[in-house]
């Protein structure tokens, strides 16, 4: 199978650091690619190049067979690229419906009523908060919300950005049991970046470990416990 997602040595720099080096990666449809690395080492900055936030200095992004690499942020998400940032980025002021629709907002004349329940089937706290504000739920409650909204866009691709960062364990739990069985589901690709490496061993088909911005160490899910892994993620 083809991935759905390759991304072939590209290079960034941020003023003169350079950041990524030669990265490249593939996730293909069905199947959770965890990106792991100490904090530091480039992993936001790749996932928001993936995105088109920031820019490649060369190699390319390809997404279904097309090169995306210099596509604006919303001709990928109009392609069904979705991304959960880290420290959820959610909209503070708007309420929770609300958020959820900016979700939706590839699809033309979106409306309360088009919002799928199965997202509440996922995360039913969310039904019962729809009207209140987006910046009055706890830090587990936001990252559900960031994570249903990207949800809502349907995508193929979907991108986590440290989705336990700060989250109480019970939460963790469920973000877990959903991951998994978007995993399962097998109709989209899930790149997981993560550094809590225990979260990441449950759900990852396979691994890339970055460090000083480039790739050190690569392979599948039985690679991950290796000495060799440890070393690049321990402080």
């Amino acid at each position: 199978m083809s991935a759905m997602l390759e991304v072939n040595a590209i290079q960034q720099f941020y003023g003169s650091s350079h950041t990524l080096r030669s990265v490249s990666l593939s996730v293909k449809k069905g199947e959770c690619l965890a990106l792991l690395g100490r904090n530091g080492v480039g992993k936001t900055t790749l996932l928001k190049c993936l995105m088109g936030v920031q820019p490649v200095s060369s190699g390319t992004v390809i997404f279904e067979g097309q090169d995306i690499t210099s596509l604006p942020p919303h001709r990928r998400a109009a392609l069904r690229m979705a991304y959960v940032p880290q420290g959820r980025e959610i909209f503070s002021r708007l309420t929770v419906e609300e958020n959820l629709l900016m979700g939706m907002a590839i699809k033309p004349s979106a409306r309360a009523s088009q919002i799928k329940h199965e997202i509440f089937d996922l995360f039913p706290v969310l039904k019962t908060m729809l009207r209140r504000r987006g910046g009055d739920l706890s830090g587990g409650q936001q990252q559900q919300l960031a994570i249903a909204r990207a949800l809502l866009a349907e995508p193929k691709l979907i991108i986590f950005d440290e989705p336990t960062e700060g989250i109480q364990p019970s939460i963790i739990k469920d973000i877990g049991r959903v991951i998994r069985m978007l995993r399962d589901r097998g109709d989209m690709a899930i790149l997981l970046c993560e550094q809590y490496f225990d979260f990441a061993n449950e759900l990852a088909d396979r691994f890339v470990v970055l460090s000083r911005g480039e790739v050190v160490v690569s392979g599948p899910h039985s690679d991950m416990n290796s000495p060799e892994v440890r070393r690049f993620l321990s402080v």
